[in-house]
This record gives C-alpha cells, sequence and structure tokens, in this order.
C-alpha cells in the first residue's frame, strides 16, 4: 500500500501523519512550536518529517496543510496571519531538503479534502466542512472537487457578516463575521455579553484568560441558566451561517468539526430546526448537517490525499494559476 507524509501546521504546534491511500493513519510525530519565524517553523517541520519518513521506510511525497493563502502549484505561502508571514516559500525550501514531492495548501482546504474522501463527505458530491474552533475554518466541494477560488480563497466561509451592525469585532477587522459569532471564542463572547443578567452566576468568575468554550457549553448541557442563555445565542448565529452556506452551494451535507463540534447531538439539535426555518431557495431538509468523523486528523489525511493525488483536485487544468 502506497503512504504518503500528511503534515497539519498549526500556531501552537506541529504534526506529521504517515497516511496509507485508504486513509488510515499508520504512525505520527508531533512538535510544539515555540518559534513562528518562518526559519524556525521550517526547522521543526523538517524534523518531525524526516521521523515520520524514518518510520514510513518508503513514502510517495509530503503534503502540508498550512494556514493561510497559499499558492498550491508553487507551495508558496502569500500571506499568513496566524505567523505573520507573507510570500514564504514554504514548498520550494522543504523540497530541497527531501528527495520527495513536497506540496502545501491551506490548512483548512486539506482538512476539507481529507473528510470528504475517508470521512463524512464519502459518498456525496456536494459538501461542505465547517472547522469550529478557535475561529472559523472550512472548505466546499462541488460536482466532486474541492473548490479553490480565483486566489486561492474559496472556503473562507468564517468571514461572511452574519451581523454587520451589532455583533463582535472580528479579528479581521469586520464586524460580525461568522467566526466572531460561531466559534469557540464566539462562545465565550455570548456569555460574556449576557452576563448582565445573570449577577449571581459563578460561570465566569475566573480570569478571563482562563474562561474556555468547552466549559461554557458543559455547563449548557448541565441546565445552567446563563450558560444556556449563551449556548442559545451562540447556535442561533451559527444557525444564520449554516443556512447562509446552504444557500449559496446548496451542498447535500454540512459537516461540522472542531473542538466546539464535541457538543455533538447537543449542538445539532439547537440548530437543525432553525436552519430549516432560515432555508428559503432550497428544498428544506435536504441537507444533512452531521458532525464530522475524522476530527483533528482530518487536516494530516487530507494533506496526505494531495500529496498522493498531486495536488487538491483531479483536473489537471486547475494546477496552475487557476487554482488548486
Amino acid at each position: 500500500m502506497r503512504k504518503a507524509i500528511g503534515v497539519d501546521l498549526g500556531g501552537s504546534h506541529v504534526t506529521a501523519g504517515i497516511i496509507g491511500e485508504d486513509g488510515t493513519i499508520v504512525g505520527q510525530h508531533e512538535l510544539d512550536l515555540e518559534d513562528l519565524t518562518f526559519s524556525a517553523v521550517v526547522e521543526a517541520l523538517s524534523t518531525v518529517v524526516r521521523k515520520a519518513l524514518d518510520d514510513a521506510g518508503k513514502a510517495v511525497a509530503v503534503g502540508i496543510g498550512s494556514p493561510g493563502n497559499i499558492e498550491p502549484h508553487t507551495g508558496i505561502v502569500r500571506y499568513s496571519p496566524n505567523f505573520g508571514w507573507e510570500d514564504e516559500p514554504l514548498g520550494p525550501t522543504l523540497s530541497k531538503r527531501f528527495d520527495l514531492p513536497v506540496l502545501v495548501a491551506n490548512d483548512a482546504r486539506c482538512a476539507t479534502l481529507g473528510e470528504y474522501t475517508f470521512g463524512s463527505g464519502a459518498g456525496t458530491r456536494d459538501f461542505a466542512l465547517l472547522t469550529l474552533g478557535t475561529g472559523i475554518g472550512g472548505g466546499i466541494v462541488a460536482g466532486g472537487e474541492l473548490l479553490i477560488g480565483n486566489r486561492y480563497g474559496a472556503g473562507e466561509v468564517g468571514h461572511h457578516q452574519i451581523r454587520p451592525t451589532d455583533g463582535f469585532i472580528c479579528g479581521c477587522g469586520k464586524i460580525g463575521c461568522f467566526e466572531a459569532q460561531a466559534s469557540g471564542t464566539g462562545l465565550i463572547r455570548h456569555a460574556y455579553a449576557v452576563a448582565a443578567s445573570f449577577p449571581r452566576s459563578k460561570l465566569l468568575d475566573v480570569p478571563r484568560e482562563n474562561v474556555g468554550s468547552k466549559k461554557i457549553r458543559k455547563a449548557a448541557q448541565a441546565g445552567d441558566p446563563h450558560a444556556l442563555a449563551a449556548w442559545k445565542n451562540f447556535a442561533s448565529d451559527l444557525a444564520i451561517g449554516v443556512a447562509n452556506l446552504i444557500a449559496v452551494v446548496n451542498p447535500a451535507r454540512i459537516a461540522l468539526g472542531g473542538g466546539v463540534s464535541s457538543a455533538g447531538d447537543f449542538m445539532l439539535d439547537a440548530i437543525r430546526a432553525r436552519v430549516d426555518e432560515l432555508t428559503t431557495m432550497a428544498p428544506r431538509g435536504t441537507t444533512e448537517i452531521v458532525i464530522a468523523k475524522l476530527g483533528n486528523d482530518a487536516g494530516q489525511v487530507g494533506a496526505a490525499t494531495m500529496a498522493m493525488r498531486g495536488g487538491l483536485t483531479t483536473k489537471p487544468s486547475l494546477q496552475g494559476d487557476d487554482g488548486s
């Protein structure tokens, strides 16, 4: 069985998986990142990839999912706010270190490819993944092909505005982005926004930097009134973004991944009816909303899949300047 190395590059650590062509993870290596400069990240990537290659014995290629706007056909990171990079040659630099092809693409697009090929998207032709964590990432598959966009930005669903006049300020500078309202960070913000209505609540009685979305979600599941009010507003905003996605791309299935999706049925039950209410131009109830299957492994699996197929898409015409 062919194997490839799939790398998930995050803001705090990097993970390199040895992935079989059937999507199975044979082994993994992980390294924390303490320095986000380009040279330091290249060294960390080289270390974990080398360890994975040593364990794999033989691999056909290396795929890397990295945050930012990336030219998949060159491997150049045009812009990555997470790392503060501009026009950094990540792919070409690493290609010189390994006697293998090295492909680089946006991390959320890699995760979407992995989830579509081997996870909850399998068997569909039109699919979308939303990764709900500190922010919201994602990707869109239409007609069996991952959408890349004119300049590699298709799938940035977190930055469409759902509350442009009364929402929270997003990290991108806009007001009321989907990400600002319906990510894990958004849930925390909703808890603070309704706090005045619950003066006796102990939910936020810790330093703000120690308040996590998981704590609020668990408190909501346990029936805490303050947490439930925050969860209700969060779920309402999440439903708006999901319904907008249905209106724009009409997928057969939308998978919710990322840390916040660990709420499972508690989350699905909170949004499905509202999504149906907000769905108008497509037949209601025809888009399945499910929890993603691959979890945190989707990025590695997708990056390796990209490496084995030679690109994010199967269309050679999309491997050049027009996308992929």
